[in-house]
C-alpha cells in the first residue's frame, strides 16, 4: 500500500501573521483551514501545517523548513522587496552543492530557499 502524502506540523502564535508569510509572500496555496490549524500545499509534494495549539519548538537554527526552487535569486529579491528580513544574500554552499539563503518566518523558524546544483 502506498503513502498518500506528508504533512509536517509546527506550532504558531498567529495564524494570520503566518499566512502573510506563507500564503501572501511565498504564494503557498492554503489546502485546509481547520480553525486552529492551517495547512499549506507545497508544490512538488507535501504540506506544511501550522497550529496555535502546538508549542513552538526551536533550538538555534532547527528546525529548518526548506523550500526548493529553480530561481533562488528571484525569491531573495521578492522577500527583500516585501521588506522581509533576510539573513544574507544567496550563496553557493560547496559542502552540500546547493545555492541558498535563509530567513525566519513570523514564529522564528528558519526557512531556507534552496536549489540543488
Amino acid at each position: 500500500m502506498a503513502w498518500d502524502g506528508t504533512i509536517v506540523f509546527f506550532g504558531t502564535e498567529s495564524l494570520e501573521d503566518n499566512a502573510v508569510f506563507y500564503r501572501d509572500i511565498l504564494g503557498l496555496k492554503l489546502f485546509k483551514d481547520q480553525g486552529v490549524c492551517r495547512i499549506y500545499e507545497v508544490p512538488g509534494g507535501g504540506f506544511l501545517g501550522f497550529c496555535t495549539h502546538l508549542e513552538k519548538t526551536q533550538k538555534g537554527k532547527a528546525p529548518i523548513i526548506t523550500l526548493l526552487v529553480d530561481d533562488v535569486d528571484h525569491w531573495y529579491q521578492k522577500l527583500v522587496d516585501c521588506g522581509w528580513e533576510v539573513e544574507e544574500e544567496p550563496q553557493h554552499n560547496p559542502k552540500f552543492n546547493i545555492y541558498h539563503f535563509f530567513t525566519k518566518d513570523p514564529d522564528g523558524y528558519s526557512v531556507e530557499i534552496q536549489k540543488f546544483l
